[in-house]
């Protein structure tokens, strides 16, 4: 086994790979390969599929790191033979008949009240931001709308796993819960990080800890990678 894991972040909706620009420099710092996966939010095949690509161009082992949405292809890819651990952060965690949507339902939160559906896909509002990234400086939070990309309508939807795509059943898993996200309920991250058994750091912090509380995802990923590499 190489001397680190490679860390292979997933980013989630109304983002891109650029959301994890304050916790790549100290991985890379730490002598970590790092790629951020860049998927279209199309369609969950898909998005899955780009993060098995992404896999292949670092070295093995490695780390899956989602983010949101990001948990459920971290899921779905997480079986695969070269990830060794995941990490979510404010993430949903679908099982075996689950869908994000059902996750969601079942714990409903303030953002999808500033979601406008308009030419097949979910644009957030400017007022969203507040509630997606409410913790950040106002100038961050206009650029965080200014360059999010919005998911296709259904994609919420579309996860179908069957039980041998549901990688938190047989690898280590941390979580960071952000106890202040008005995005992913902080409720649906408690019952899904118990669910999965993972180590859990909660942050006080809206959705987005990774810009708004860096240093504490930071220490999660060193965490995992430590106990990885010492497993």
């Amino acid at each position: 086994m190489p001397s680190k894991p490679a860390i292979v972040f997933c980013h989630g909706l109304w983002a891109d790979g650029s959301c994890f620009s304050k916790v790549i420099p100290a991985m890379l710092a730490d002598g970590h390969e790092v790629i951020a996966v860049q998927y279209s939010l199309e369609s969950f095949e898909e998005d899955v599929a780009m993060v098995k690509r992404t896999l292949s161009r670092v070295g093995s082992p490695a780390i899956l790191v989602g983010h949101s949405y990001g948990g459920a292809t971290i899921t779905a890819a997480g079986v695969d033979e070269r990830v060794i651990g995941l990490v979510y952060i404010a993430a949903v965690a679908p099982d075996t008949g689950e869908t994000v949507q059902s996750q969601l339902d079942k714990y409903p939160s303030d953002i999808f009240s500033h979601v406008s559906i308009a030419d097949g896909y979910a644009w957030m509002l400017p007022s969203g931001t507040e509630y997606f990234a409410g913790d950040l400086p106002v100038e961050e939070q206009k650029l965080v709308w200014a360059t999010h990309v919005p998911p296709h309508a259904e994609l919420l939807q579309q996860q179908n796993l069957s039980p041998d795509r549901v990688g938190w059943r047989s690898k280590p898993s941390w979580y960071v819960l952000s106890t202040k996200d008005h995005t992913v309920n902080p409720d649906l991250q408690r019952w899904v990080s118990k669910r999965m058994g993972a180590t859990v750091t909660e942050v006080a912090s809206s959705h987005v800890p990774m810009l708004s509380r860096p240093e504490v995802v930071i220490d999660v990923i060193r965490k995992a990678a430590a106990a990885v590499q010492n497993g």
